[in-house]
């Protein structure tokens, strides 16, 4: 089997024997495999010992194969070995050729160098005597008064008549005049020729950009590079290029699209492209923009400073975008600062006095839109106080709800107008706006503070505040009956409208003035104002005084002594008296109505200021009336729907009072026998005897010695 593996793993596929075996099995006559054929254990061995003297046979051939080619192959490992080796030391000689010649042409250049710096230095001198030869010709000619030379008669040679013209006038300059040389040579240093000649180089520029001759006008260009003239060829150039440009009425956009042709084409014509565009765009902005943004301005100055705002903000802008593109252009080294000053010159007169005109406009305007508000109500203002936080503190102390003199009627008006805050929020947003793109980046953060000063004046002061203080004067005192309490109502808007503008605050101020000292007075001038509104909200309080009248009211109207001590105790049908039911209707709604009213902690402080006196009311109603077992009964039902009442507080405290006032009541019915223990519960334990003993004495079985010996 050994022997078949060597021999067939020779092969692509893969030597099994058991199939080898059973292949060699099933050929051999007697294998037993073959069906019918009885099976012949000697004839099998036979067979596979002949067979496996084969394979050895076969064995030892390959193996003897196998060795004659690895000794062939080790053979040719050492014949290949040799060759490498004298490949190596060919390339070795090679590369010392190498480097000999390389040494022997670095010696040849040396000395090819060193020769044509002797032939440059023959012929530097033979050149500068040919043209000094030329020009000494051409200077003869001058002298003589007759300009023979073709180079001065043919008008296509005008570059080779203005380089000879330059040399000669430069020559000329230098020689003095009193001299006899220099006095000959007066006609070249004289700018007749010389201005001639210059001009006919602008006049074919001229032509050849009308023409568009790109290479033309780059071949003149480069000639009056020389010639003092050069600058006069820029101001043509400019000046035709605008010839046609601002057709439309958006000069902006035709500049840009100027400015963007021009710099395709500049670079093809002037050596220094940067400073034709870069005068281009000087050009621009001093005379077309300038002039065009005084037309615009200077209509309005005067007269409309609303529209003279719009304008001014609106022409900034569009000149800054315009820089923002041209931006993109190679204009020199330092093109930001070039832009600006540009931009600068142009708004100077506009931009000092901006803030002043702002602050104007924006002080008439808002004065405007409250006094037209206030005109549609048929409201004459009233003068308010100017007190600071202090004298408020003193006024909410003394709890003064009259802050403006005698009650007035109001009639149901808040005097808060959403359209008038959002009008003057608008302005000042527009505002805060215009002061971002025109002031001054060191005059930002106070500009910026002075607008918003105006808003809190007008907002804050002039409309909260005021609508405040007559909300306040209009508290009805706390024992009118029917009162109508439209402070919370005041109080709603007034919240609603400070978030309108404490989110203008975040939004719009607070980007201009984060990173400067402007901030904390802002902040501290807001705080102020917050402090100051809250001060008013708590002076409002009485309020509530008003809300616990009403519910005295309805307590006095509807509570009957029967209820309490009815004359039939097996005849009692109700579950709560009705003067409960309208009482917990009322407070309900004003429960709600505070909620939708405030916000934050504000709400929490106002609904247990009026949780604990509703409980005192409450407390202090149940106190009144003697109780039977039946009207123990029905009081404790009905504190039972005031708790449930007082739940919809959602405050701690004045739900836990009136937990302890429902566990007082079940005095009224506990039985005697039960007193002390009902006494030594939970809830009724710290509490003092005399409030105990108060509640005991309002039953109407109080005077039996039975009862009276159990509480004592």
């Amino acid at each position: 089997v050994a022997h078949c593996k060597r021999f067939f793993f020779c092969g692509q596929e893969p030597f099994v024997a058991d199939e080898y075996i059973e292949r060699l099995a099933w050929r051999t006559p007697g294998g037993g495999s073959r069906g019918g054929e009885a099976f012949d254990p000697k004839r099998l061995l036979e067979e596979f010992v002949n067979h496996i003297q084969e394979l050895q046979v076969m064995d030892e051939r390959i193996q003897r194969k196998v060795e004659k080619l690895e000794q062939q192959c080790q053979k040719e490992a050492k014949e290949f070995a040799k060759k490498v080796q004298e490949l190596q030391k060919s390339n070795q000689v090679a590369f010392q050729h190498f480097q000999e010649l390389d040494e022997h042409i670095s010696y040849v250049a040396t000395k090819v160098c060193h020769l044509g710096d002797q032939l440059e230095g023959v012929n530097t001198p033979r050149q500068r005597a040919v043209e000094a030869q030329k020009l000494m010709k051409y200077f003869n000619e001058f002298l003589d008064g007759e300009l023979k030379s073709d180079v001065f008669t043919n008008s296509e040679k005008i570059k080779e008549a203005a380089d000879i013209i330059q040399k000669l006038h430069l020559i000329a300059q230098e020689l003095p005049f009193d001299s006899l040389m220099g006095f000959c040579c007066y006609p070249l240093s004289s700018p007749g020729k010389y201005h001639d000649l210059e001009c006919q180089l602008i006049q074919e520029f001229t032509s050849a950009q009308r023409r568009g001759e790109i290479s033309r006008m780059r071949e003149v260009a480069a000639v009056l590079l020389h010639f003092k003239g050069y600058s006069h060829c820029v101001d043509v150039y400019i000046k035709q290029c605008q010839e046609g440009a601002f057709l439309r009425n958006d000069v902006f956009e035709d500049a840009a699209i100027l400015c963007q042709r021009v710099n395709k084409q500049v670079g093809e014509i002037f050596s220094n492209p940067e400073t034709v565009l870069a005068k281009l765009i000087q050009n621009i902005f001093e005379v077309k923009l300038q002039s065009y943004v005084k037309d615009q301005l200077e209509e309005h100055r005067k007269s409309d400073a609303e529209q003279y705002l719009k304008n001014l903000y609106d022409l900034y802008t569009r000149t800054t975008n315009l820089s923002s593109k041209l931006m993109e252009f190679n204009l020199g080294t330092d093109k930001q600062t070039f832009l600006s000053k540009l931009i600068k010159a142009i708004f100077i007169s506009y931009l000092e006095n901006y803030i002043e005109v702002e602050i104007g406009y924006l002080k008439s305007r808002s004065a405007m839109i409250l006094q037209r508000y206030y005109d549609s109500k048929n409201h004459q203002k009233r003068s308010i106080g100017t007190g600071g936080i202090q004298d408020l503190k003193e006024r909410l102390r003394q709890r003064t709800n009259l802050p403006l003199g005698p009650s007035i009627d109001t009639h149901g008006e808040t005097f808060l107008s959403q359209e008038v805050v959002v009008n003057l929020l608008q302005e000042t947003k527009q505002a805060f706006e215009r002061c971002h793109r025109l002031s001054d980046p060191s005059d930002l953060p106070k500009n910026a503070f002075r607008i918003f000063s105006m808003l809190v004046e007008f907002l804050c002061t002039e409309h909260i505040d005021y609508a405040l203080e007559t909300g306040l004067a209009g508290i009805p005192s706390s024992d009118s009956k029917n009162a109508n309490l439209y402070f919370l109502d005041v109080v709603h808007q007034a919240n609603t409208i400070f978030h309108l503008f404490d989110k203008q605050f975040n939004d719009h101020l607070m980007p201009l003035i984060s990173s400067s000292p402007k901030l904390s007075e802002c902040l501290q001038k807001k705080k102020d104002i917050i402090e100051q509104m809250e001060v008013k909200l708590d002076m409002g309080i009485d309020t509530l005084n008003c809300m616990i009248g009403q519910m005295k009211h309805i307590l006095a109207a509807e509570q009957k002594k029967t209820d309490f001590k009815p004359e039939d105790e097996n005849n009692v049908l109700i579950q709560y008296t009705n003067a409960c039911v309208k009482v917990c209707g009322y407070v309900r709604k004003q429960v709600e109505k505070i909620r939708n009213s405030m916000d934050g902690k504000n709400v929490d402080t106002v609904l247990m200021e009026f949780g604990v006196r509703f409980h005192r009311l409450i407390y202090e109603h149940l106190q009144q009336y003697s109780y039977s077992c039946m009207g123990g009964m029905l009081a404790i039902c009905d504190v039972a729907e005031y708790r449930k009442c007082a739940k919809d507080f959602k405050i701690a405290l004045v739900l836990q009072l009136f937990d302890t006032l429902h566990a007082l009541c079940n005095l009224l019915v506990v039985a005697p026998d039960n007193l002390k223990q009902v006494c030594s519960g939970e809830q009724l334990a710290n509490l003092d005897k005399n409030i105990l003993h108060s509640f005991v004495q309002l039953r109407v079985d109080y005077r039996s010695a039975r009862l009276a010996r159990h509480f004592s």
